[in-house]
């Protein structure tokens, strides 16, 4: 599978918006051919990020930030143009739900200012709907962990870092929901012929190989029935996976990282055609899984752990769909 560049979870309108929190989604244009590239090494943040000055800190705290939590909220920077030197947050309000660890996933809502002249640059409280981040250690900046991990639902907090030479861009953002990390539904029994998947504790699914013949269609068999909406071509899906030849030799998966797999784009993405084919149309929450005939997957290309003309088994968790 083609594995994308991630992307930043809280998206904005400015290019200088294009750090920011998470992998919630991702574009395909900067991707990877290897399937076997660690979601931790496509994931992570770029070592040796500056650390706030005590002049951050303070520009941070003349931020003012009005309005209930749980609504949108309307903050006045001190003066423009908003400067900071390196990534800087500063908590707001603690929340009073669920406690957040790190590999959650949460809906976040955000508000974007522009440094630059105190507009509004970008709202989900607008347009309604939050995104999905991973919070995770691996993909947050530590001025953000040190937020998120050990939080609750209800945490609010502000953010700014550097986007130009003479300018910054800051985000008020509320964390509203938790999602599960796994697929979470109705067991569907599978068909007979296909390999048996057994899941561990955490949710990691584990495969005994069928004994017949691989199908030579493309083959989308649901595991796990979710309550949520039907993935739509063109969204982005959040989703784990392992990856298995037939024969049950493992080759990728995002369990052995804890970092779920952003696919941008469903139906177009930068993916394996059986998984823009079998992903939309599944309800969130679901587990499914797919198996990959040679002309669905890589056909008579060889992969890092893949023949050529390999049938592929995936078993797909989707978490989260926007």
């Amino acid at each position: 599978m083609r594995r994308p560049a991630p992307r930043t979870a809280l998206r904005a309108a400015a290019a200088a918006l294009a750090l920011s929190l998470a992998l919630a989604a991702c574009s395909g244009d900067d991707a990877s051919d290897d399937p076997t590239t660690p979601a931790a090494e496509a994931s992570a943040t770029p070592g040796g990020a500056p650390t706030p000055t005590a002049e951050d800190i303070a520009a941070l705290e003349a931020v003012t930030v009005e309005g209930a939590p749980g609504a949108e909220p309307t903050a006045t920077l001190p003066s423009t143009p908003f400067t900071v030197s390196a990534a800087v947050a500063r908590l707001l309000d603690e929340g009073t739900g669920e406690v957040i660890a790190d590999g959650d996933i949460v809906d976040l809502h955000s508000v974007w200012i522009n440094g630059q002249d105190g507009s509004t640059e970008l709202s989900s409280w607008q347009n309604g709907a939050p995104e999905q981040v991973v919070v995770s250690a691996a993909g947050l900046s530590a001025v953000l962990t040190d937020i998120l991990v050990g939080g609750k639902v209800g945490t609010r907090f502000v953010y700014a870092f550097p986007s130009g030479e003479d300018t910054a861009s800051v985000a008020v953002a509320e964390v509203v929901a938790k999602r599960p990390g796994r697929a979470d539904g109705t067991a569907v029994a599978p068909a007979e012929g296909l390999p048996t998947v057994t899941l561990a504790e955490n949710g990691a699914p584990s495969l005994t190989p069928a004994t017949g013949d691989a199908p030579t269609t493309l083959t989308v068999q649901p595991l796990i029935e979710g309550t949520g909406p039907e993935v739509a071509a063109g969204q982005t899906a959040l989703v784990h996976y392992t990856g298995w030849l037939w024969d049950g030799s493992q080759f990728d998966s995002s369990w052995e990282s804890g970092t779920p797999f952003p696919v941008a784009n469903v139906g177009q993405a930068g993916v394996i055609a059986g998984w823009n084919e079998g992903l939309v149309g599944q309800k969130v929450g679901s587990q499914v899984m797919l198996v990959v005939p040679p002309d669905k997957g890589y056909g008579d290309e060889e992969k890092p752990g893949i023949p050529p003309g390999s049938t592929l088994v995936f078993v797909v968790d989707i978490l989260a769909a926007s």
